[in-house]
Order: structure tokens, then sequence, then C-alpha cells
């Protein structure tokens, strides 16, 4: 349990010991964020406008420090450390490229400023749904902040909704609105409209759910539900982000509904795999759901605003898919999903030489090269006569490789890291 939530990870302890890390590197970069600003705030020469944005930077960032400290002090209580090797028992971790802040801006959307696209998604979801019976038993899987589950629960007045995501800082925050809840937190638009839209202290809030509306942690990969527990499963902004299948996707869908169960999609249908089979188009996924025991969808394109903040001058419109279709059989279930391969989970098969490892090879030796020849003395042109020596490549070819390789590694130094 966090916080009274449910955690159904495959792997509770080592994945709250996973996000505990993410949120520990997170806050020590608040911190280092408002340790630099203090370093130049300490110069006196400072414009008064220049030194009032980056007064209003520095507090935020302390003040959003705290934020996070507290909010998610049930994650940092009471739990030790869990060890990596609980992941690779059960070959599933949380997916590294999703951090703990990565979905935040939806927070302020769901809770805050993004009423009519709240609306219109809701609205899209009720015309696809048509005139089928109204849901008793839904599940809402990848919910993120929980807006779009606590709205259908109560268009639909759901019997029992459950809200799952992976994000405990996510779930964190919806539990708290589902309680009807007040929390203080502060935005911080993509391109701010003025200087003090470069952090903005938001009130959430909502009035109470209606009874049934459950909050609960777990992984949409392995969904933690008996088979059929579902009448309805919603899908929101999630199955081309998937890092499975798409078909496996659906076939588990398509297991955690009851039988005439519905399964309703909600997105823009953005698939992105290294495998360019996998990266459907509209046609393909219609066909993929039919495929996985489904009839031919009911579909609703239209165009709504997204992520519009009243802060920022970012901001576009959508053109959301949203299907809806009905479970008229069952199909086979794919193999438990596993985040990684024998070969790292038991250490006893030989690493494969896969082709990217082979590449990774070779650029990493010539990046070791290039870094070996900085001692803080050389200049450009003296590593280029060394990369000559070394038969790498003419000093005419090695300069502007030099130049790239090094003006990336310094924007790179440059950037801030999220997790």
């Amino acid at each position: 349990m966090l916080d009274g939530m449910p955690c159904l990870y495959a792997a509770p302890g080592a994945a709250l010991g996973e996000w505990r890390g993410r949120l520990h590197a997170e806050l020590r970069r608040l911190q280092q964020d408002a340790k630099e600003l203090d370093a130049v705030l300490a110069n006196p020469g400072l414009a008064t406008l220049t030194r009032r944005r980056l007064e209003l930077q520095r507090d935020a960032a302390r003040a959003h420090h705290d934020e996070l400290r507290d909010l998610l002090a049930p994650l940092l209580a009471g739990h030790p450390a869990a060890g990596g090797e609980t992941y690779l028992a059960l070959r599933t971790r949380p997916a590294t490229d999703q951090g703990l802040t990565t979905y935040y801006p939806n927070v302020h959307r769901d809770w805050c400023w993004g009423d009519e696209e709240n609306r219109r998604s809701v609205e899209l979801i009720s015309e696809t749904y048509a005139e089928r019976e109204r849901p008793q038993h839904m599940l809402v899987l990848g919910c993120g902040a929980g807006r779009l589950a606590r709205d259908l629960h109560e268009h639909f007045g759901c019997r029992s909704t459950v809200a799952m995501d992976f994000n405990p800082l996510l779930m964190l925050i919806a539990a708290r609105m589902f309680r009807g809840e007040t929390l203080a937190l502060h935005e911080f638009p993509i391109a701010p409209k003025r200087m003090a839209d470069q952090a903005v202290t938001r009130t959430l809030e909502a009035s109470p759910a209606s009874p049934g509306l459950t909050a609960l942690l777990g992984d949409a990969l392995r969904p933690p539900f008996a088979a059929g527990s579902f009448d309805t499963v919603v899908t929101p902004w999630v199955i081309d982000i998937l890092p499975d299948k798409p078909a496996n996707v659906a076939a588990r869908i398509n297991q955690l509904l009851a039988p005439a169960g519905r399964w309703i999609s909600f997105g823009s249908l953005n698939f992105s795999h290294a495998d360019p089979t996998l990266c459907l188009s509209l046609e393909e996924t219609l066909a993929m759901v039919e495929a996985a025991g489904f009839s031919a969808p009911d579909v609703v394109e239209a165009e709504i605003p997204y992520m519009c903040s009243p802060a920022s001058r970012h901001g576009r419109r959508e053109l959301v898919v949203t299907f809806c279709a009905d479970r008229i059989a069952e199909v086979d279930q794919p193999q438990r999903h596993t985040a990684l391969p024998d070969w790292i989970v038991t250490g006893k098969k030989p690493v494969p030489l896969l082709p990217h490892f082979q590449m990774q090879t070779l650029t990493s030796r010539v990046h070791l090269f290039i870094l070996s020849l900085i001692d803080g003395t050389r200049t450009m042109e003296d590593m280029a006569q060394l990369m000559e020596a070394q038969q790498l490549m003419t000093r005419a070819e090695a300069e502007p490789a030099l130049r790239t390789f090094l003006a990336r590694l310094y924007e790179d130094s440059q950037r801030e890291t999220r997790f």
C-alpha cells in the first residue's frame, strides 16, 4: 500500500524502490538548480528585471522541491531500498523513458485549467460509446493524473471504476483529487508568456468523487486483474506508447473484459517502435482490433485543444481518434510481458553480438580516444593532428568532425536532466 492506495506491480518493492531513486534524483536536481541560481544572483551587475526573473526561478525550485518531497512522503517513508535482482527474477521493470515528472504538465491540465480539453474528451468517448448499455465496472488503463477516469465514472454512473497508472506521483495526486482535497503545486510552462509565468503556483482541486472510484498503482503491460473483471476498458493516450506489440496489448485487453465487454481507445495513435512493422496506421490499428476478438470499431475523429496552458505560448490542436469495439470472441493470450531477455536475467547465456552492440563498440572506442585527448591544454587543431597520426581520419576530415562532436558534448552538458 502507498498512502492507502494498493500497489499491484509484479514486483511492488522493487518498483517502488526504483521510483524512490528517481524521486531522490529529481529532488537533488531541484536543489542543484537553486544552488546554481544563487551563484548567478551573486553577480552585483545583474539587470533589475533579470535578477527578478532568476529569483523567481530559484524560489520556485526550492518550493517545488518541498512540494514534491511532501506529496511523495509516502513513497519515501518506511520502505527499504529494493535490489535490482527482483526485477531480474520477474523480468519486469519501470520503463526508463518514463520519468517521474514526464507527464507533470498533465497534472495542471487535469485539475486546474484544462476544462475544455477534459470536457471534449468525455464527449468524444460518450459519442463513440453510442447506444450501448452504460458501463458498470470500468477500468481506465494508464489514467495519468486521473481526471478522465473521474469524469467518466461520474458521466456513466459506474458502480465501480479502477483508475490505474504505474507512476506514483500521478497516482498520489489522482487519489487526493478523488477524495476532494486541495493541492498547491507549481506549474512550469514550456513557453512562459510573461516573467511571472516562469513558475506559477496553481491550486488543484475537485469535489469528492462518487463512491466506487479506486486509484491503483499497477503496470498496463502486466495488468493485475482476473480474466473478465470489467465490462469496459478505457485506454487513453496509451496503446501507442506501450513497449510491446500492439496485438499483444489488444489480446490482454480482450482477456480483461467480460463477454460482450467494450474496449474504448482515445488519443492520437502515434505508434513509435524500433520495428517499423509495429508503427501501425489507423487502418492497421482497426484491423488489429478485429483480429484480437473485437467487432469492427466505431470510430470518431475530432480535433480538440491539447495542453493549452493559459500561462504558456505553446499549446496545440490535436486530431484524436476515439474508437469503441465490442468483445465478440476469446483469443489466445500472448506470453507474459518480459522487459529483459534471458541472457540478462540468468547471466548464464552468451551475450549476443547484436548489430547495435557492434556499432556501439566501434563508436565508443573513437569517443573514448577523443575524450582522452581533452587535457585542458590541447586545441581542436592539436587533437585533429593526433587523430591523423593514429590513421583514424585525415586532419581535414577530423577538424569538422571534432567540432560537431565537442559541440554536441557541450550542449548535452548544458541540458537539464529530468527523472
